[in-house]
């Protein structure tokens, strides 16, 4: 089990990442993309990426 969550907040971390680097334009792939330059992306990839990490820590500590 520990190591599923970690996998998940791995996959959650990163895909944040992505997700915030999209909002913000930094990371405009594809260009047909809805997330490109929308900045509520930003927010929700940075919650996603801090609930990930929340999920590495927490299954560390198990």
């Amino acid at each position: 089990m520990k190591t599923i969550v970690m996998i998940a907040g791995v996959v959650a971390v990163l895909s944040g990442l992505v997700w915030a680097a999209q909002g913000a334009g930094i990371f405009p792939y594809p260009r047909s993309s809805f997330m490109v330059n929308e900045s509520r992306w930003i927010y929700i990839g940075l919650v996603t990426a801090l609930g990930g990490i929340a999920a590495i820590i927490l299954a560390r500590r198990a």
